[in-house]
């Protein structure tokens, strides 16, 4: 921001990125300078997760280049973003910048600062395929804040109590939907008896199945005979064509929508296969199939599956949903595979026999989805609450000073 266009508080005052703080340059590291050994090197995205793999140095470094816990990092290079570093003592790569918060600045007020000024930053930053910060932005960017440390720091206390709140929330998700995983593991190869208990081979009778023991009760058969196949609905519509035909109906290919376009050829509750690309891959993590009910349009990318009165629609959804079917699958090449039709008639697919049971394990599925869902919607009201927080705290438009003069009373 240009100095000249920043109105100022009382008690606050004007600089550059600068002078808030030294941004030390992490080491440029070679593969020979690579060890089983040594302190571990962080770069971008050892950052980003933690759990990562690391490479090791094999040789003393200056004492600058090194993190310890507690440090504030900026990754000033293609991913531009700031984490405090609660890992091991470490090296950091050249790609990083050790943040040393200069006298009178608070370190955890200027994270949320630096968060808050990275968009624009990013407006200024160099490069055209990958954007990176310069000394010369770092000189010539202005902000404001607080003269007083004290202010600083109630600041980022609040700021902090958010950003702990949605931390809690994401790893409540997490772990939602782990149980969820594991519950839908069971659901669907084990069921529910008449008591609404998750059978075991314990207290119940299985079987062998091509897919596992399964319960008397189910049947494993080829989705081919318990589905109706609609690929005949499915048109390929080039994207110059489809963009003379802006609409309201969802144009989907393999894996998602892909457009909106001003007609509709399917309408209706359907399941989608996608019938080409690498997200096959992806099972464990992304969804395999596309739950559909409206009316839409499909390329020839994709599968359109509708359900029997044996076999619901969403039953085959979510039966598909994270299961690898990658052996029955054509290889296209590197990580592509191809869902022919043949294939996906053959796919494998246990079902119970009572449509009752079904409809019963899709309610707890979709009773776990609506739980981890409605955790999600709190999540982005969190966000949204530190994003108008940080716009009125960190431009000086709403003021701490009653808290300070409540903290200074204590």
């Amino acid at each position: 921001m240009d100095e000249t266009e920043m109105k100022v508080p009382e008690g606050w005052e004007r600089k550059s990125l600068i002078q808030l703080a030294d941004y030390i340059n992490g080491y440029g590291f070679k593969p020979s300078d690579w060890s089983k050994d040594g302190l571990p090197i962080i770069r971008i995205e050892q950052l980003k997760n933690p759990y990562a793999d690391y490479d090791y140095c094999n040789f003393k470094i200056p004492d600058k280049n090194i993190i310890n816990p507690g440090d504030l990092v900026f990754s000033w290079s293609a991913s531009l973003f700031l984490r405090i570093w609660h890992g091991q003592k470490a090296a950091l790569n050249q790609h990083l910048f050790k943040v040393l918060p200069l006298e009178g600045i608070d370190k955890h007020f200027l994270k949320f600062l630096l968060d808050n000024t990275i968009e624009d930053l990013a407006k200024n930053a160099q490069g055209s395929t990958m954007q990176h910060i310069t000394r010369k932005e770092l000189h010539t960017f202005y902000t404001k804040l607080p003269k007083s440390p004290t202010e600083q720091r109630q600041i980022a206390t609040i700021l902090s109590k958010v950003d702990e709140a949605i931390s809690q929330t994401e790893k409540l998700i997490t772990k939602y939907q782990r149980i969820k995983t594991g519950l839908m593991q069971d659901l669907l190869t084990k069921g529910i008896d008449e008591h609404g208990n998750i059978r075991s081979e314990e207290t119940h009778e299985f079987k062998d199945s091509p897919l596992g023991r399964i319960p008397v009760e189910w049947q494993c058969v080829p989705l081919g005979s318990c589905i109706e196949l609609h690929n005949n609905k499915r048109k390929p519509i080039s994207s110059l064509l489809r963009a003379k035909m802006i609409g309201e109906y969802p144009y989907y290919g393999a894996t998602g929508i892909i457009d909106n376009i001003d007609e509709f050829r399917v309408d209706g509750e359907f399941v989608l296969f996608g019938e080409d690309g690498d997200h096959f891959l992806k099972w464990a993590k992304q969804e395999q199939t596309i739950l559909v009910n409206g009316r839409f349009n499909v390329s020839n990318h994709a599968h359109i599956v509708k359900g029997t009165e044996n076999c619901s629609t969403k039953w085959i959804h979510y039966f598909f949903s994270h299961r690898d079917i990658t052996f029955y699958l054509t290889r296209q090449g590197a990580g592509r595979f191809k869902l022919n039709k043949a294939s996906l008639l053959s796919l494998p697919i246990l079902i119970p026999s009572d449509v009752n049971e079904q409809n019963s394990i899709i309610y707890k599925i979709e009773k776990a989805n609506l739980n981890i869902s409605e955790i999600k919607d709190n999540l982005t009201k969190l966000y949204s609450i530190k994003t108008g927080l940080m716009q009125d705290l960190l431009s000086g438009k709403v003021r701490v000073n009653h808290l300070l003069k409540e903290t200074e009373m204590v």
